[in-house]
């Protein structure tokens, strides 16, 4: 999560309040993120709930677009009838779309965080990101937040 990279991660809790992640996300980032910034806040964090996705057929469709990890988050949302689905992944948002999901990316937590007074800038944060934990966010849409939240 790219979030606790950042030490950051408080910000889904003050938002949120409780996250499910399927267990092939949990695998990805706690598991074989092991010693990688963050996996140890996930890994520890009591509000960040692990979840078994109980249609496997879904997942097993999505995977042959999306990866695990999308493909599972998203069936997750659809049993649970999620409020929101966080997810950046072009595809993964075209698909939670497609299935009638409401979902947030990264940014726009960030501009939520902003907006509810949590943090006092968008740019110290996407540049962290794009620094501390390899977050490619193109030129464009860097710039278009920018304006969009006055920091231009």
């Amino acid at each position: 999560m790219n979030l606790s990279a950042i030490k950051k991660l408080d910000l889904l809790k003050k938002l949120y309040k409780e996250i499910l992640i399927p267990q092939a996300v949990w695998d990805e980032v706690v598991e074989k993120g092991k010693g990688q910034p963050g996996a140890e806040d996930v890994k520890k964090a009591s509000w960040i709930k692990k979840e078994m996705v109980s249609n496997i057929s879904l997942v097993e469709t999505l995977t042959l677009n999306l990866d695990r990890g999308e493909a599972e988050a998203i069936a997750l949302a659809k049993e649970k009838n999620a409020e929101l689905l966080l997810i950046d992944e072009r595809l993964a948002r075209n698909v939670a779309k497609h299935l009638g999901l409401t979902y947030i990316g990264l940014l726009g937590i960030l501009r939520e965080a902003k907006s509810n007074g949590l943090i006092r800038n968008v740019k110290k944060y996407m540049d962290l990101l794009k620094t501390v934990s390899g977050f490619w966010i193109s030129e464009d849409v860097y710039k278009e937040i920018l304006k969009m939240e006055g920091e231009l």
